[in-house]
């Protein structure tokens, strides 16, 4: 799969969503691929105190419950169809998942594609 293709699967879920009066969902939506061929997608949770989450842990959380933890590609896409790099509780979060995620393709821009574990250059588990 491309990344365009990446992109226009986090961009079907993307769209922010009133939940409640404390609770927003859908500003930034997230695909990740796994080394299966699978796209898991997912949106973040805003809420009010700070109990909400990433649309990273979203994606990973739909792509744990199907069986997989093998990311080889994954973005991220905010409003405005910007892209947008994963944070780094994300990037921790998605690389303890497989050993072989720190090999996995992150777009962190327009165009820009580093793999994740150039995000975290002094992982503490290796």
């Amino acid at each position: 799969m491309t990344f365009d293709e990446l992109i226009a699967r986090a961009q079907s879920v993307h769209g922010i969503r009133q939940l409640s009066p404390e609770a927003t969902a859908g500003s930034v939506a997230a695909a990740l691929e796994t080394d299966r061929g699978h796209v898991y997608v997912g949106v973040c949770i805003d809420t009010a105190c700070s109990l909400g989450f990433c649309a990273e842990h979203a994606a990973a959380a739909a792509m744990i419950t199907a069986g997989e933890n093998r990311v080889v590609r994954m973005v991220a896409v905010g409003r405005d169809g910007r892209i947008l790099p994963p944070c780094g509780r994300c990037r921790e979060f998605i690389r303890q998942l497989h050993p072989d995620n720190r090999e996995a393709e992150v777009m962190v821009a327009s165009g820009v594609i580093v793999r994740l574990g150039e995000l975290l250059p002094h992982d503490w588990l290796a």
